[in-house]
């Protein structure tokens, strides 16, 4: 960018140091923030003929004022002003409240502009803002900006409009020629100009997409760019080992993989015969067979002479993966071990001793694995589940733990492919979209509360053939500021429901010992029902657990209802979740009814992520989600894919590192540090 776009606003004639501490308020700080600092709607002025007009929205209408005002005062300080238009040949009236100052400017026969609620009915508009004389067809489209403290929205579009009159022609091009002929796209600076002040609808939408394009482009390059640096710069291990012997040990497994299976077992072997250490993320839907995966590659890493360690976030998830990758290495030679928190004294000594040594090739653990203690013999593959649960630092521990070893991440939350590229744009991106043959559909009913002695009823049936039962609730205690149940009143309620069946309850205060107990006890089939916050989200295998009930299920979006029904339909059962919900709004009426229609969890995420945003899909803070100043990772997907597959092709051709028409670009690059070791701008 030129340079004298970084001059400080008060480098602009009319920005005096008041105003420039004012606009500084906003974040803005340069002449490049200021014209970088992007409307977040637009106010449309068209002016439409009367019988277009659609009651009850906002319109502008233009006219000449038929009648001398008529005002009414009434309480204190509040007026009522009224005065008759004729638009075209229809006469309206135009209401203006506690404007009666206007009074002696509404003269009859004055033109005059005016935008404001339309009421069909009674052909009135209350008039929100009024010009005077005939509207002014380059004004027809006004930008709406963010405002805060004193900085007032006349003040900003002024200052925006003097930025884009003086230094707009500094606006020097980025994109070469080629990509804004075939994606038809406007120059640099005329599409700043329309984004701030569009003169049409189609000039806008031009502007927006020039700009969105542009800066998709820009994160992907640096994306691109880090990844080849984190791959080029690392010299991992490069396994070796014969897919034969891999092939020998798929035909062991007690089931057939399914052709996604194949294709990512494919994907991570392929990355760990290379040289530099392989960074992947493996997305399954919940019962999608990702432990079959990780055994598959785990065996790769053993028969390569390295050992492989697999991080889990409980410890009854880490006694259940052990105990199936034991029974899968059966007849082999492979030595699973697990290592927990609970493993005490001469127990746990063994482990670590066995696997310093080398004598135990495989280890599934808990945080437990991270422990100073605990040292490798030759780490080779790092696999960690739910990654989102742990910390970078511990990750990064674990990793360390090896030289240079090879990562995979694995998650059961289904991520849209628009986050994926975004997220995780540094890493490979694994997807098993199949689920195995044969497994039953979980059953799916919305039902409302005054439905609630039925649904308890069918609970009651459902235990007596045996089958286990989750109630899930939003809170662990009455909250006054949210109608919905609790954990501990629904836990009271289902003791006096069911006296003869106990009912478990597990939340966030419980400690990590007590949570252990409580899920071991409903593991075994000592608890009958367990009432719990979504602690239970993720992970435990209770195959004789048959139905999920949900209080007040459109509090939770699509992505964290479909990741609980997942806890149900484990076992050779018929499954059934209920969802107990009266939504007052589309969204949750809208959210009940997907969920009841559709059972795969991409196709959810998808619509979550329309339905809630891109900060709520992760949790606002903590989601890791760029902050574009005009893209939206939603509405904006193809326009990412486009970019993605661009920016890849750029890093891996020569033309971009040495012709002319890349320059612009190439210095974008230099400037951000995508070319080095410093953190991505």
């Amino acid at each position: 960018m030129d340079e004298c776009l970084e001059k400080p606003l008060s480098a602009m004639a009319g920005i005096g140091i008041e105003t420039e501490r004012r606009i500084q308020q906003l974040g803005i700080y340069t002449i490049a923030d200021m014209l970088n600092y992007f409307p977040y709607r637009y106010e449309n002025h068209e002016v439409l003929p009367v019988e277009q007009l659609r009651h009850g929205e906002k319109v502008t209408v233009a006219g000449e004022i038929q009648t001398e005002p008529a005002i009414r005062f009434y309480g204190k300080k509040k007026s009522r002003l009224t005065i008759r238009v004729a638009v075209e040949n229809i006469l309206i009236t135009a209401v203006f409240f506690n404007r009666h100052f206007l009074k002696n400017r509404l003269n009859r026969g004055t033109a005059v502009t005016l935008t404001g609620k339309w009421d069909k009915y009674k052909l009135t508009i209350t008039v929100q803002d009024v010009s005077f004389g005939m509207p002014d067809p380059t004004k027809q489209i006004e930008a709406v900006y963010s405002i805060t403290g004193k900085v007032t929205m006349k003040q900003l579009r002024r200052a925006i409009g003097m930025a884009l009159d003086t230094y707009g022609q500094h606006l020097t091009e980025t994109l070469p020629e080629q990509y804004r002929r075939d994606y038809k796209l406007p120059l640099r600076r005329e599409a700043y100009a329309a984004i701030h002040r569009p003169e049409t609808k189609q000039q806008l939408k031009h502007a927006r997409r020039r700009l969105v394009y542009e800066e998709l482009l820009h994160f992907q390059l640096k994306m691109q760019l880090f990844k080849r640096r984190q791959r080029m710069g690392t010299h991992g291990i490069s396994h070796a080992f014969t897919e034969e012997k891999v092939l020998a040990f798929i035909q062991t497994l007690p089931f057939s993989l399914t052709a996604a299976q194949n294709r990512v077992i494919k994907e991570i072997l392929d990355n760990m015969k290379e040289p530099f250490r392989m960074n992947r993320l493996l997305q399954g839907d919940v019962g999608s067979g990702k432990t079959a995966v990780a055994a598959v590659v785990m065996y790769a890493a053993y028969l390569s002479g390295f050992q492989a360690s697999l991080m889990v976030p409980t410890e009854i998830l880490a006694e259940q993966h052990c105990q199936a990758l034991t029974e899968l290495f059966q007849g082999t030679e492979v030595r699973v071990a697990l290592l927990a928190g609970s493993l005490k004294g001469k127990k746990r000594q063994e482990v670590t001793t066995a696997l310093a040594s080398g004598d135990i090739h495989i280890i599934v653990g808990t945080h437990a694995l991270i422990q100073d203690d605990v040292v490798f013999h030759r780490l080779g593959l790092v696999i960690t589940d739910e990654q989102h649960r742990f910390g970078v630092e511990q990750r990064r521990v674990l990793r360390n733990k090896g030289t240079e070893p090879d990562v995979l991440f694995m998650t059961a939350t289904p991520i849209p492919r628009t986050l994926a590229i975004s997220v995780f744009g540094d890493m490979d991106v694994s997807v098993i979209d199949e689920l195995p043959a044969g497994r039953k559909q979980i059953k799916t009913y919305w039902v409302k509360h005054q439905q609630l002695e039925r649904v308890l009823q069918f609970i009651d049936k459902e235990i007596q053939s045996g089958r286990q039962a989750y109630v899930i609730c939003p809170l662990i205690e009455e909250s006054e500021k949210l109608d919905v149940q609790n954990a501990i009143d629904v836990h009271a309620q289902f003791q006096y429901y069911f006296k003869n069946y106990r009912v478990g309850l597990m939340h966030g205060r419980l400690t990590a010992d007590e949570k252990e107990r409580v899920m071991t006890d409903f593991t075994d089939g000592k608890v009958h029902i367990l009432v719990s916050t979504t602690v239970v989200e993720v992970g435990v295998n209770v195959p004789n657990a048959a139905v999920m009930l949900i209080y007040d299920a459109d509090r939770f979006g699509l992505s964290q209802l479909h990741q609980l029904r997942g806890r149900v339909g484990r076992g050779d059962h018929q499954s059934y979740c209920i969802l107990l919900a009266d939504p007052k709004g589309e969204t949750g009426k809208e959210r009940m009814q997907i969920m009841q229609e559709s059972d795969d969890g991409f196709v959810l995420s998808e619509k979550d992520l329309e339905l809630r945003g891109p900060g709520d899909f992760f949790g606002h803070k903590q989601s890791g989600l760029p902050d574009f100043k005009i893209a939206d990772v939603v509405h904006d997907y193809r326009a990412l894919e486009t970019a993605r597959k661009d920016a890849s092709e750029l890093i891996a051709g020569k033309a971009f590192w040495v012709e002319e028409e890349w320059a612009a670009l190439r210095k974008y690059v230099e400037t951000s540090g995508a070319l080095d070791d410093r953190k991505l701008d």
